[in-house]
């Protein structure tokens, strides 16, 4: 059991940095997420904008008709703007 428990533990570790790499920006190129009651729940490393969070969430979700419960990302008049920060869970939801 207890090996179970680690092994999960390291699969979502892995899997959370791996969503959260500032790094890549082709979300076309990440597993598919299975939303949750029409919303996703991600944290973001240092250095990642609200451009990212967007495509991720409007990728994963299947539509541009999406908000942040928190509003950290919202559109202007340049794109999706916003300040997320390093570590915090976010949290994007299909209308």
């Amino acid at each position: 059991m207890k090996l179970q428990i680690l092994f999960s533990s390291a699969v979502l570790f892995l899997l959370g940095n791996f969503v959260s790499s500032k790094e890549c920006t082709d979300v076309s190129s990440f597993p598919k997420v299975i939303p949750q009651n029409n919303c996703l729940s991600f944290s973001v490393s240092s250095g990642t904008g609200c451009a990212w969070m967007c495509d991720y969430c409007a990728n994963n979700l299947g539509t541009t008709n999406y908000y942040f419960t928190d509003s950290v990302c919202t559109y202007g008049t340049s794109g999706c703007q916003g300040n997320p920060l390093a570590g915090k869970t976010y949290t994007c939801c299909s209308n």
